[in-house]
């Protein structure tokens, strides 16, 4: 669906990319990094509201350098002998260290939209796998599933005792607004921030999580080093979930 605001943002992001990659071939200092894809990169480019949301280089997103930097300095670990369900796996540095692990399922509730190799149909309401997943991660997905109650409940099923779930979401800071596909798209752009959402997410998402058997701990771009969060431009704050039991 064509829409003012996604040609805004498409506009903003074409025009600052091209201007970093002028700014580029006219000798700039690169003085910034990505995490995602290693490379030294002028600035990011805008993307809606964030004037720092794109690595040019990879097209690397906050929130993927963000993962990114998490796993690298050992915050974060991938289980490489275990079980990963990537669901929406539109972030190719993460495929690429997801995929390395023995038992890798990238899905999606539309697996023809991406190119990744062996993607399978996941409809997240419908999971109904048991203490399968070391890892389940899901980034700007919850928005956009009918009742995320009950598909928390389900990762909760689908993980082994001590897995994990690392969930983003788009977040404001009031409370969530809750909504429905009966509600027509451009009133779901309105007031979720894209016609293919059903709710806002705020902070009480951890409520949300906690409420569906999960252990929370929330790690948040804004308590990482000052210029570290510069130089690779973090932001985002992902919620980590765990299944309790098991070795953590």
């Amino acid at each position: 669906m064509i829409t003012f605001q996604r040609v805004a943002k498409a506009v903003g992001k074409h025009l600052t990319r091209t201007i970093l990659m002028a700014r580029k071939a006219l000798g700039a200092r690169a003085h910034r990094a990505c995490p995602a894809c290693g490379q030294t990169v002028v600035g990011f480019f805008r993307y809606g509201e964030n004037a720092e949301w794109g690595c040019p280089g990879c097209g690397a997103s906050p929130r993927e350098r963000l993962m990114n930097h998490l796993i690298a300095t050992n915050v974060l670990s991938v289980p490489s002998a275990g079980a990963i369900l990537h669901m929406a796996p539109n972030e190719a540095s993460l495929v690429r260290r997801f995929s390395a692990a023995a038992d890798y399922v990238p899905a999606d509730l539309n697996p023809d939209r991406y190119s990744v190799p062996a993607m399978r149909r996941v409809d997240l309401m419908a999971l109904a796998e048991m203490d399968r997943y070391d890892l389940f991660y899901a980034s700007h997905v919850m928005e956009h599933v009918p009742d995320d109650h009950h598909v928390l409940r389900n990762i909760h099923s689908a993980l082994k005792a001590g897995g994990e779930a690392w969930l983003i979401v788009p977040l404001w800071d009031k409370p969530t607004e809750d909504g429905s596909f009966d509600i027509p798209p451009r009133e779901r752009e309105r007031r979720f921030g894209q016609w293919d959402h059903v709710r806002q997410y705020g902070p009480d998402f951890a409520d949300r999580i906690r409420a569906a058997g999960f252990e929370l701990e929330e790690i948040d771009a804004s308590g990482i080093d000052a210029d570290v969060r510069h130089l690779f431009g973090l932001d985002d704050r992902l919620f980590r979930a765990r299944k309790p039991g098991g070795t953590a």
